[in-house]
């Protein structure tokens, strides 16, 4: 182990990965350019949310320069500051922005807690068991009112134990639907967004002892449920000793590829998490963009959109490129030649720590100037895997 913390492996297999052209944490963490001016960015965005606001970020610049490094970066600052954080890359196919209910389910399944936890359910368990009450029940006051009334109860469900029933008691026919260990397994894909029978659910609630249960459907349909989930869960996540929760969506030009009706509804969406109509507490949401996704946005044409749903109208009647101006935008620029220089230097000595070598260093400046030369115009991505072949070389030889 050097004495920044980081073993001869796990440096290794930074290198491995750049050397693949894959992101690795470390690396990003080690090899990050401009920190300083991205850090006052972030850290604004951090205190807004300590003091309640609503902030957001749009990370803008052309493929290859550095947004999804920058999101890794964001994302490691914020765990490390506190936060919890998810992120997740948009996709028409497999996780649409306009599908609320997948992207939720993303979030979820990507969900990092400062000190390297990922499961909310254990964090949950283990802070509201504490908070029962002489009968087994958790005060409705421990539940944000902000939630959905579905993810409430199962909130309550999860904590709370299950009814004990006499071996008699379970023969009955009364009791047919008692089975206590499918219980914990509803619920939880339930929490996750996953789509669970509203009885089977209702009986889950009903032996873990959630009196409310009944007070309003058990359904979640449409977008407006897991939008609410995730605007709750920046509370909940602050209960649970987070400073709030960090959401990052890598490749957000991805929005402009689905069908118009689904661009739409992700427009709107998007407005919604960047300027809530209501004071939205403990959620920071950083999206990626290419400079395409702001001209396709002021080049839409929504009169030839036959709406079927009357309550889709809003999605259609608002000017989304006039109103984005306010964005908070951060412009991803190449790196200037300087720059350039200075990470290179950072990464022969990383490379020097990985391999534990003696590189020749002026020579090897030099090379890596000249293959820099060479790659110009070249992603980021490649460029820097061109630097790591160069310093293999310089190893081998």
């Amino acid at each position: 182990m050097n004495k920044a913390g980081e073993s001869p492996f796990q440096l290794r297999r930074a290198m491995e990965r750049l050397r693949e052209g894959l992101f690795d944490p470390l690396a990003v963490r080690l090899l990050t350019a401009r920190e300083d001016r991205l850090n006052q960015v972030v850290d604004a965005g951090f205190g807004a949310v300590d003091a309640g606001g609503a902030p957001h970020l749009c990370l803008c610049g052309a493929y290859g320069q550095g947004k999804s490094h920058t999101l890794n970066y964001i994302q490691g600052r914020a765990l490390e500051a506190g936060f919890a954080a998810s992120l997740i890359n948009l996709d028409p196919r497999e996780v649409p922005f306009g599908d609320f209910r997948r992207v939720y389910r993303a979030l979820l399944g990507q969900l990092r807690l400062p000190g390297g936890e990922t499961s909310l359910l254990a964090r949950w368990r283990a802070w509201a068991e504490a908070r029962l009450d002489a009968e087994g029940r958790l005060p409705a006051a421990s539940l944000p009112a902000e939630l959905p009334h579905l993810f409430r109860a199962v909130l309550a469900g999860v904590a709370q134990p299950t009814l004990s029933l006499s071996a008699r008691q379970r023969q009955t026919i009364r009791h047919r639907s008692y089975r206590p260990r499918a219980f914990p397994y509803l619920l939880s894909r339930a929490l996750l967004g996953e789509v669970v029978p509203a009885r089977a659910l209702g009986h889950a609630l009903k032996y873990r002892q959630v009196d409310f249960y009944q007070d309003a459907s058990l359904r979640c349909a449409g977008t407006e449920p897991y939008l609410q989930m995730v605007r709750g869960l920046g509370l909940l996540l602050g209960q649970l000793g987070c400073r709030g929760w960090v959401l990052l969506f890598d490749e957000g030009e991805s929005i402009v590829q689905a069908r118009v009706g689904a661009r739409s509804r992700s427009y709107a969406l998007l407005d919604r998490l960047c300027f809530p109509e209501a004071p939205v507490r403990g959620l920071f949401p950083v999206f990626a963009f290419t400079g395409d996704f702001f001209q396709q946005v002021a080049a839409e044409d929504y009169s030839r959109v036959q709406v079927r749903d009357e309550r889709e109208i809003p999605y259609f009647a608002k000017d989304y490129a006039a109103a984005w101006k306010k964005l908070t935008r951060c412009e991803l620029q190449d790196l200037s030649p300087q720059e350039w220089k200075t990470l290179g230097d950072k990464l022969l000595r990383l490379h020097a720590r990985a391999y534990r070598w003696q590189p020749p260093e002026a020579a090897l400046r030099q090379a890596l100037a000249r293959r820099l030369a060479q790659t110009q115009g070249q992603e980021t991505r490649y460029r820097l895997k061109a630097l790591v072949d160069e310093l293999d070389l310089a190893q081998q030889g």
